[in-house]
């Protein structure tokens, strides 16, 4: 080792652990600083703005694009997230089940539907169902088929999560309640299911976050233009416009739920942390 090797050396060893962090966040704030400059510098804002910021055609958004497709948005995301948590409820009490095949056909479900891209199963449902049962419509139409694509695949996130939650509720929960004289059964609905949602309440939220960005799947389900979302509503002005305004604007409506849902994400994980 040279000299000056050994100097750096002896320098770096003198810094206390705080001192090294410090220098090691200066050097990341340094790099990102860095990026944002050279991002400004090269950048041809102009093509950007003229691309996607026209204002004259974001204002031709309004208000469809709130009252038609960030309330269609808001409805399949809903209604997905309902039946999800249904069926992931039943999913997660299967799991736990005493019985053998309970417990195989929940693990089979929740392996198929977690490892398939959602895509996949929204085609299955626009698709498969109604070949498989010729002459059956699902009920609510698009809506219904967009609340069974979101929900079968949520579903099967949302039943780990809740056999998480049940199985973190104290195992003393359930002798007291029995001991009062409750059956099995009345002691999961009356004591250990109401605790198990209060302390998965943060990661279902953060599933309805994920949710309300899956219902852009929709549009391969073939909808009217009164059943359409954000990202098919957008698409769809930007192809007649041939500009991209119309794209991001959307994307600033799922800003306007998505961030707020996060902000909520993230308050409810400190409490139940404080909680804990």
């Amino acid at each position: 080792m040279d000299r000056s090797a050994a100097q750096g050396h002896v320098v770096t060893s003198r810094l206390t652990r705080r001192q090294r962090r410090r220098v090691s966040q200066g050097i990341q704030y340094a790099v990102f600083v860095a990026v944002l400059v050279v991002v400004g510098v090269f950048a041809d804002w102009g093509r950007l703005q003229n691309q996607f910021a026209q204002q004259d055609l974001a204002e031709e958004l309004f208000p469809d694009i709130i009252t038609i497709a960030l309330r269609n948005t808001v409805v399949y995301t809903f209604s997905g997230f309902g039946f999800g948590l249904v069926l992931g409820l039943i999913i997660a009490l299967m799991r736990l089940s005493s019985v053998a095949p309970y417990r195989w056909v929940a693990s089979v479900y929740i392996e198929l539907f977690r490892g398939l891209p959602a895509l996949l199963i929204f085609i299955f449902v626009g698709v498969a169902v109604p070949l498989a049962f010729p002459g059956y419509q699902i009920p609510g139409g698009t809506y219904g088929k967009v609340a069974l694509g979101l929900g079968l695949v949520a579903a099967a996130y949302m039943a780990e999560t809740m056999r998480a939650g049940i199985q973190a509720v104290p195992k003393g929960q359930m002798e007291a309640a029995r001991s009062l004289g409750f059956s099995h059964a009345r002691a999961m609905v009356s004591v250990i299911i109401p605790q198990a949602f209060r302390i998965v309440i943060p990661p279902l939220t953060n599933e309805l976050v994920l949710l309300f960005k899956d219902s852009s799947l929709v549009l391969f389900l073939g909808v009217t233009l009164d059943e359409r979302e954000l990202t098919k509503f957008g698409r769809d002005l930007a192809s007649q416009t041939a500009n991209s305004t119309p794209i991001l604007v959307a994307g600033l409506c799922y800003l306007l739920v998505t961030v707020p849902l996060s902000f909520v994400v993230r308050r409810l994980e400190t409490r139940a942390d404080k909680a804990r």
